[in-house]
């Protein structure tokens, strides 16, 4: 697809965005990234796509950061027939973790909506057409109709086809009737497939236009390709079996149920009901996997809270919460320990981050999100106070930018607020460290006389990143933190 070079800006305050097929700079309001035409020379997308006249433009989905493949659409701001002007919010695309609206950069008509609301698309793939003019919309829309018959065309022929897909097949007729439901289409829709799956199909020469996907969104798995060619799921695993076994044979047939048994779908439970993940939750999923690569190890440290407490019992009427001044304190320490601070991305090398950008693990409705309190060791807890209630407010309502969420070189996740007293903390992508606080609670100590106190104390485990950190830095970095939480005021400089 040929990519339009025109340059696109942010409405607002905000710096100018450059766009092609992807965004790497963060803005909530976005302009659509528009193909002005397809060329005669243009690539994949021009041979699967008619013309479109130089007054139609296409709306594709843009790119929001650098991890989006897929976008959902929220909501169409404005409907079929519509007039647009060159800034106007047109639609709201939800991204891994925010719903950003997307304004269009090009006055027109919006004279098709190819992908409807609550419909997922991939990355530069059309979401709609834009018309310059009242006469340009017919034609819009037969082009958007030829969009979406040339892919369902084959369905008309699904009756007959299980029969021509089951034939060649070397596995016995009980496979057919299983190509015979997966066949039928429930009319015309995009075919989005895995790769594997399309392999599998020019494999085992299936029509992928005649299978109906069952994963996420419609999408057609390997094993929808397998159904379809009559393939039973793992079966020839048994086959092997009796033949390795010559003489008893009357046990060849329970050793054939049993291996016959685990290769069975086991039954779905009643009541259940299986529910895709949200572009959030898929991005957290992510996220979690890929941390494993990393070799972490985990340091616990005790830290008496009784003057953290009563600094907090303060501030507390001036807005300032608990959340503030953990984060403050680890800003502090950081500041001490650079190294705690510092990243590993390719594993080849490291990086000293000069900002000191504390992420705070935040759960919201659907999701996991952490905002970020950048430069929080340079501004006093009043000031980070200001700014994590707005970050809290833009998180519930989805409004987050990509760099309010995103810049985080160390995270703070505390769980003491619900009454955990611990618990471990897994490293996000892309940092060093991450610090789990627990509850403080009242706890029996005993000083240096031997005589016995009671004092408020909360454990703090931090999980680092072994390539770059070692236990002698994280055991200085916490003996700071015990240190600033225990005497406080320097949190009120």
């Amino acid at each position: 697809m040929a990519a339009s070079s025109s340059t696109t800006s942010v409405a607002g305050a905000g710096p100018l965005l450059s766009f092609s097929s992807s965004l790497s700079s963060p803005s909530r309001r976005l302009l659509l990234p528009l193909v002005r035409r397809s060329s005669g020379g243009a690539g994949r997308r021009a041979a699967r796509i008619p013309a479109i006249s130089a007054k139609i433009r296409e709306i594709f989905m843009p790119a929001l950061s650098s991890t989006m493949t897929e976008g959902k659409i929220v909501s169409w701001v404005k409907s079929e027939g519509d007039r647009l002007s060159k800034g106007e919010s047109v639609v709201v695309v939800e991204s891994d973790k925010a719903d950003m609206d997307v304004e269009t950069f090009y006055d027109g008509i919006l004279a098709a909506i190819v992908v409807p609301a609550g419909e997922s698309a991939p990355v530069g793939a059309p979401i709609g057409l834009l018309a310059e003019t009242e006469d340009e919309v017919p034609l819009a829309k037969a082009q958007a109709q030829s969009q979406s018959q040339s892919q369902p065309a084959p369905v008309t022929q699904s009756p007959p086809s299980p029969p021509s897909v089951a034939a060649p097949s070397p596995p016995p007729q009980p496979p057919a009737p299983v190509a015979t439901p997966v066949a039928v289409s429930e009319g015309p829709r995009k075919i989005v497939a895995t790769p594997f799956a399309k392999k599998l199909a020019k494999q085992h020469k299936v029509d992928i236009g005649t299978v109906v996907g069952t994963g996420p969104y419609g999408r057609i798995t390997p094993s929808d390709i397998e159904a379809a060619a009559g393939i039973q799921p793992k079966v020839p695993v048994s086959s092997p079996s009796p033949a390795v076994t010559p003489v008893p044979q009357s046990p060849s047939p329970s050793a054939d149920a049993s291996a016959k048994a685990p290769a069975a779908a086991l039954p779905p439970i009643p009541g259940s009901t299986v529910v895709p993940f949200t572009t959030m939750q898929a991005a957290v999923s992510k996220n979690m996997v890929e941390s494993l690569s990393v070799p972490t190890f985990r340091v616990g440290y005790p830290v008496t809270t009784d003057a953290l407490d009563a600094l907090y019992e303060k501030v507390k009427p001036k807005g300032v919460t608990m959340t503030v001044l953990l984060a403050k304190a680890a800003a502090m320490a950081l500041a001490k320990h650079p190294v705690v601070n510092a990243s590993c991305k390719d594993g080849k090398s490291f990086t000293y981050n000069e900002s000191i950008n504390i992420a705070v693990a935040v759960a919201i409705d659907g999701g996991l999100i952490t905002p970020v309190l950048q430069d929080a060791d340079k501004l006093d807890i009043y000031l980070l106070s200001q700014r994590w209630k707005d970050l809290l407010k833009k998180s519930r309502a989805k409004q987050l930018q990509p760099n309010e969420y995103s810049s985080g070189t160390f995270t703070v996740s505390n769980l003491g607020m619900f009454g955990v007293d611990r618990f471990d903390a897994i490293l996000p992508p892309g940092q060093g460290a991450i610090m789990a606080v627990g509850a403080s609670k009242p706890t029996v100590v005993a000083d240096a006389d031997g005589f016995f106190s009671v004092k408020s104390k909360m454990l703090v485990n931090v999980t680092a990143d072994h390539r770059i950190i070692y236990g002698a830095d994280l055991a200085a970095f916490l003996q700071t933190f015990a240190k600033i939480v225990e005497d406080p005021e320097s949190l009120t400089l």
